[in-house]
């Protein structure tokens, strides 16, 4: 039995977390568990998780699965929330993160001097952890293994099932869930999205990036203070 912890937080997003899961679960013999801090119901985008373990309480996991979200800034600011990801990670035979989860794993200490990846447009933060940004859609670094935005998580998850069971398992899984993606703009990087299309984007992210580049930065402060 694999064991897989998927620790939620407020403001996690949804998609980062399912599509991993949902793939995940066409596997036998796994075991996911969704956790959260004194096993509190978790809201995001409108959409409410209960019925969660309590992430303290869990001794070990094989995988431990970070998602990102806005919230992530949130989350790696909190000391329960990061000590429990540490400890975790420990014992993990892979430590891995969808979208901005790589933002908390490189908070905990452990993308330093590592390859990672992250949404587009928080990318570059890693750095201020020490981690090595990187733009692929699914990065791996030893143990550690990175998903790009939100929907890279699909590609994440099909990665990861390559290397838990081989890449006839991961087909089995992608044709199950047809996943066959033929979107009908090409406009999901940065790089072939219309510029008009990039600024209303960037736009909408600005008070958001702003507020966590100034918060990461605090947290990166301490964390150099007490190392």
């Amino acid at each position: 039995m694999t064991h897989v912890v998927i620790p939620l937080y407020e403001g996690v997003t949804p998609l980062d977390f399912a599509g991993p899961y949902q793939l995940l679960r066409t596997l036998p013999e796994m075991d996911i568990e969704l956790a959260a801090i004194d096993r509190k119901k978790i809201v995001a985008d409108g959409l409410t998780f209960g019925e969660l373990l309590d992430l303290e309480t869990i001794e070990a996991c094989d995988i431990l699965l970070v998602p990102g979200g806005l919230g992530c800034i949130a989350a790696l600011e909190a000391p329960r929330f990061l000590a429990v990801i540490r400890r975790l990670a420990e014992g993990a035979t892979y430590v891995t993160s969808v979208c901005t989860g790589s933002l908390i794993l490189a908070a905990a200490g452990l993308l330093t001097g590592r390859r990672a990846a992250s949404h587009w447009a928080f990318r570059e933060l890693l750095a201020a952890f020490g981690a090595i940004p990187d733009a692929g859609r699914v990065v791996r670094d030893g143990n550690r293994i990175t998903g790009g935005g939100v929907t890279a998580g699909i590609d994440f998850a099909l990665s990861l099932i390559a290397e838990l069971r081989g890449e006839e398992a991961a087909q089995a899984a992608q044709l199950l869930l047809e996943y066959a993606p033929e979107p009908p703009f090409d406009a999901g990087l940065p790089e072939t999205a219309p510029r008009s299309v990039m600024d209303a984007v960037n736009a909408r992210l600005s008070t958001a990036l702003a507020d966590a580049e100034r918060r990461i930065a605090v947290v990166a402060h301490h964390l150099r203070n007490d190392a």
